[in-house]
């Protein structure tokens, strides 16, 4: 889930981080990391290619799951591999404990969470049996700057129950894996501002290579995520190098946007060695060997002064990222794969809180300029005329920075021989500061089938949270996404773009919202 900047926290004060902590779920590494023991709980031992794991067994009889936890797919990239591409593990000797979570990548305090740089591990929950299990690798959000794959929410025993071996992967994040280091230290480091990129397609390598171990089926691998998960894994889709490292996508509230030319990337990187001076009184190349935790405090001031949201992000290095993704996408390199994409009715009331009043700025956006937004934002007006206008706001920002991206996503992969399946949740919670909004993130406890279950329609979620979950289930099956008291859900064409619409009562819209659409046209 992407984490709400500080300006985007602004709308309700305290009250709104209380809010996105009851959204994202509370995160206790230490009390997840204590429950590795009891009597419900037995250890085992697993032979895989990469070495000897001892994780853990749990869960009644046939829907007994094993879980482990840690388990690194790199070399820890610190020292000489500070801001270097990832380096492939080498298999271990004797027996490795799988049992406890590893350290978060470094990111901005939480206190009771260990960070650190050596954070390029992987949790597995595996359906205990011989398989083949098809396979589910969720790439954790948060704005490219925060997150885990140890969330509480993103627990995979609910998926493996249901048959699915899940994988939850850890990535680095900030300036450790979304920073263009070339212009600070020197010619040997480009590219890096897409490392995050190749710790992902080493993990999908390590995973190919032993996955069939955990009782896997490598030639049945989804990558998945939701909101900085999605848009990486949009972006994945227009690498060719990472191609043959996935069969299936799930997109949740994404889009193929989120990346830089080189010159905007590297001007970036030069702004963050200004700040870098101006903290340190030392030159950028000592940024090679300086302790984390000023890297990090750079990187929160440079984030708060920068003028453009969101400037920690991959580029088009001419390497791994030769061009935009959706070309690539559209140009057939997702051909023959199946994608499941969609995204929520009012996102952004997440950020700027269900009733805004201020006028959008810069900080607001993800991927056009403030003047690209308001020669836009002038016309829904015209479209909505009985719309209020803070009402106008959330549904302009959401179509921004998820719905319209997500939208060329889909199109650009079914223009290239892939088959898509869209969705849009229109659900919205009856209590709570953000009842009759379906916000940003609302869809994750549904599909891990974890709702939030506040009072109000509590049940109707639950409900609607049991279809979603094995809709999803049956996609990573391979199968059409479906679930009793779903309707059919056709695939999406270019022509008719059939979109799930789930609710209480789901049901199905061609083209929805195509007036808007258009109005985004040679914008997004």
């Amino acid at each position: 889930m992407q984490m709400p900047s500080m300006s985007r926290r602004a709308f309700l004060g305290k009250a709104s981080l209380a809010l996105a902590a009851q959204a994202f779920a509370s995160r206790s590494l230490l009390a997840d990391n204590a429950a590795v023991a009891g009597p419900s709980l037995d250890s085992i031992v697993l032979s895989t290619p990469s070495g000897k794991l001892r994780g853990i067994e749990t869960g009644p009889g046939a829907r007994r799951v094993r879980i482990f936890r840690g388990v690194p797919f790199a070399q820890p990239p610190v020292g000489p591999l500070r801001f270097r591409p990832p380096v492939k593990i080498g298999p271990w000797s004797g027996e490795r404990d799988a049992t406890r979570f590893s350290a978060s990548p470094v990111q901005p305090g939480e206190p009771g969470v260990q960070h650190s740089e050596d954070c390029l591990h992987l949790n597995l929950w595996a359906p205990k049996g011989k398989g083949p299990f098809p396979v589910f690798v969720w790439i954790h959000g948060g704005g490219f700057t925060g997150g885990h794959a140890f969330e509480p929410i993103y627990d995979g025993t609910e998926f493996a129950r249901s048959g699915v071996l899940c994988i939850a992967v850890a990535y680095r994040l900030g300036v450790f894996g979304f920073l263009d280091w070339e212009p600070l230290l020197g010619s040997s480091y480009a590219g890096s501002a897409n490392n995050a990129l190749r710790d992902l397609m080493l993990a999908l390598k390590w995973i190919h290579h032993n996955v069939a171990a955990f009782g896997g089926d490598p030639s049945q691998v989804t990558i998945g995520g939701e909101s900085a998960g999605a848009k990486l894994t949009d972006v994945l889709m227009g690498i060719p190098a990472a191609r043959h490292g996935f069969h299936q996508m799930i997109s949740e509230s994404g889009g193929a946007d989120r990346v830089w030319s080189l010159q905007n990337s590297q001007r970036i990187a030069l702004g963050y060695g200004d700040v870098w001076r101006q903290r340190t009184g030392q030159s950028p190349a000592s940024a090679a060997s300086a302790p984390a935790p000023l890297l990090l405090a750079a990187q929160q001031q440079f984030l708060h002064i920068w003028p453009q949201h969101f400037p920690l992000r991959p580029q088009i290095d001419g390497d791994l990222l030769r061009q935009f993704p959706l070309p690539t996408i559209a140009s057939g390199n997702t051909r023959g794969k199946r994608l499941l994409i969609g995204t929520n009715r009012d996102e952004s009331a997440l950020f700027i809180g269900p009733h805004p009043q201020k006028p959008v700025t810069a900080a607001n956006l993800g991927n056009v300029s403030l003047e690209a937004f308001q020669q836009v934002f002038a016309k829904y007006k015209a479209l909505c005329p009985h719309m209020p206008e803070d009402e106008l706001r959330i549904r302009a920002l959401s179509a921004e920075e998820y719905w319209v991206p997500s939208v060329r996503v889909a199109q650009a992969h079914v223009r290239g021989g892939g088959k898509a399946w869209m969705y849009r949740l229109d659900f919205a919670e009856s209590s709570g500061g953000l009842r009759n909004y379906a916000y940003h993130s609302l869809d994750v406890g549904m599909v891990w089938n974890k709702p939030h279950r506040l009072v109000g329609n509590a049940a109707a979620e639950a409900a609607l949270g049991r279809q979603i979950h094995a809709a999803w289930v049956a996609f990573l099956q391979g199968k059409s996404p479906a679930a009793p008291g779903l309707p059919e859900w056709p695939q999406c064409d270019n022509t008719t773009r059939a979109t799930m619409i789930l609710n209480t009562q789901s049901h199905v819209e061609n083209q929805p919202q195509q007036a808007e659409l258009r109005l985004w046209d040679n914008v997004l």
